[in-house]
């Protein structure tokens, strides 16, 4: 039996993913900082519990942020003696514990918003409310667009978690200016129904980002899509007459993928390894999902006839 182990080497790529993530967990760390301390001094000047609440939600983002920036520099680790491939599980090690921060946020708006309905709690307006939340919201949606169209470009679970975690604060933010607003016309009960709503999508939300990590930190396969494409490669070499016992296990946001392919028996050892060199290329040039690919080659006896 012949083992060929392949690295598909895209290190700049890799470190460009890592150096994105970076900077946008620093701008979150910032921008949050700056939501908090104008909310804390707006809501404590104004008496006003809904702005005091969500500086206590712009403290929780700060941590997701240096959540997401700790994960990020641990899953940029290179692979060493004790982790032979690499650090990327932190990543979705982070991105779980940013899951269950935005599960227990989404519970305390849950509770507060029950709280405003059943008891009538009232907001006491002030244009600097206003003022807050129109910053709030840019400031936020701003934080969104970006990490978002970074989680499509480099599909990072950690950043997606991040900018799910943006979307749900403007939101918020947003259902607050508009609570805020209707008091002007002694509208009371709005902001607490809408809060509900939105604390129960921020709980649904958590839990499928939970999931995906869960996922990948218990060794979930590769997809049936990606591995129906790696098998259509694998067709596409007729001198491959068999193929059996394919695995796969997440390393990182990428895959390590091992299968036994049976080549005709009176090739030579040069033969068979250049038929998996070929086919490992292909498969690494084409899907940018496998990270290490290992073939096993056997041999097996053909009927010339």
């Amino acid at each position: 039996m012949i083992i060929k182990i392949i690295f598909f080497n895209r290190d700049g790529d890799i470190m460009k993913r890592f150096k994105s993530v970076k900077i946008a967990s620093i701008l979150g760390i910032v921008g949050n900082l700056f939501l908090l301390i104008i909310k804390s001094i707006i809501g404590f000047i104004t008496n006003s519990q809904a702005m005091i609440a969500d500086a206590f939600n712009s403290a929780g983002d700060i941590i997701s942020s240096v959540m997401t920036f700790i994960g990020n520099q641990v899953a940029s680790i290179p692979r060493d003696d004790d982790h032979n491939l690499g650090h990327g599980k932190a990543e979705y090690i982070y991105s779980m514990l940013i899951s269950i921060a935005m599960i227990l946020m989404g519970l305390f708006v849950f509770k507060d918003s029950l709280y405003s309905i059943f008891y009538h709690s009232k907001y006491e307006f002030s244009i600097w409310l206003i003022v807050v939340c129109i910053v709030t919201i840019i400031t936020k949606l701003c934080l969104f667009i970006y990490t978002n169209e970074l989680s499509k470009k480099y599909n990072n679970l950690l950043i997606k978690a991040n900018s799910k975690d943006h979307r749900n604060d403007c939101v918020i933010t947003l259902c607050n200016l508009i609570a805020c607003l209707l008091t002007l016309v002694d509208i009371y009960w709005f902001d607490g129904v809408v809060g509900v709503g939105i604390s129960i999508w921020m709980i649904l939300t958590s839990f499928k980002i939970f999931k995906e990590s869960y996922d990948v930190l218990m060794d979930k396969s590769i997809s049936n899509e990606t591995k129906q494409k790696v098998y259509k490669i694998i067709k596409s070499h007729e001198e491959i007459k068999k193929v059996i016992h394919f695995n796969s296990t997440p390393v990182g946001y990428k895959y390590q993928i091992s299968f036994t392919i049976y080549v005709d028996g009176n090739l030579s050892t040069f033969e068979s390894h250049k038929i998996a060199d070929d086919l490992e290329k292909e498969i690494g040039k084409k899907l940018e999902e496998i990270y290490l690919t290992v073939i096993h080659v056997n041999p097996i006896e053909v009927d010339e006839n």
